[in-house]
């Protein structure tokens, strides 16, 4: 929800900045949703439940689901693959087609984003979800993010009718270059390979 979050949990959120707790029986997606459009900072909406994975599985059928794939890829000095689209930092990413496979989807996406072709395909990282307005309609993207790799270093071509302006090899030692010019939810997906805060 722009820059803000929605965190369903089973135990008390401590020691989180911007934090507004919810109550889950007034919780409406469509009304927090352009809440968070006008949060002028960052927000995390926290909602304390018994069980937090049968909520998200009901809000899920309130809402249409978009699905989404892309990958985090690693080459051959073993830095790995950022673009940059819309003035942030960002991950290589895109819908699924009709009768596609998420995996196929992923590599397809990368491949096309970046002009590069991947040469190894491997285990999915993490599922992200996002919401967004599609003709004034709230919907969910549900994104599944695969660990992908390259040989060598090819030469990237960033695809400019996507809106992306560059795409670079960087090491996990430079990912706070990324960190400080992402969406939260990029910094979750690299969190699944460097959890710490590297230093510049």
């Amino acid at each position: 929800m722009n820059q803000s979050a929605l965190v369903l949990a089973d135990f008390p959120l401590e020691n989180h900045p911007n934090t507004q707790p919810i109550d889950h029986q007034r919780l409406d997606i469509e009304k927090l949703f352009k809440q968070a459009q006008t949060d002028k900072s960052p927000i995390t909406y926290f909602v304390q439940l018994e069980d937090p994975g049968d909520y998200f599985s009901r809000i899920k059928k309130t809402l249409k689901i978009i699905k989404a794939a892309g990958g985090v890829v690693k080459n051959g000095a073993g830095d790995y693959l950022f673009i940059y689209r819309l003035k942030k930092w960002d991950l290589p990413k895109g819908k699924v087609d009709p009768g596609e496979s998420m995996k196929k989807a992923a590599v397809r996406e990368v491949e096309e984003e970046c002009g590069i072709s991947i040469d190894y395909l491997g285990q999915k990282l993490a599922t992200s979800y996002h919401t967004y307005q599609i003709k004034g309609e709230v919907v969910l993207k549900k994104t599944n993010w695969y660990e992908m790799g390259v040989n060598k270093v090819p030469k990237l071509k960033p695809q400019r009718e996507e809106n992306i302006t560059d795409a670079i090899w960087l090491p996990k030692d430079k990912f706070n270059k990324i960190r400080k010019n992402t969406y939260p939810l990029i910094i979750e997906v690299l969190d699944t390979i460097s959890p710490t805060v590297d230093v510049d």
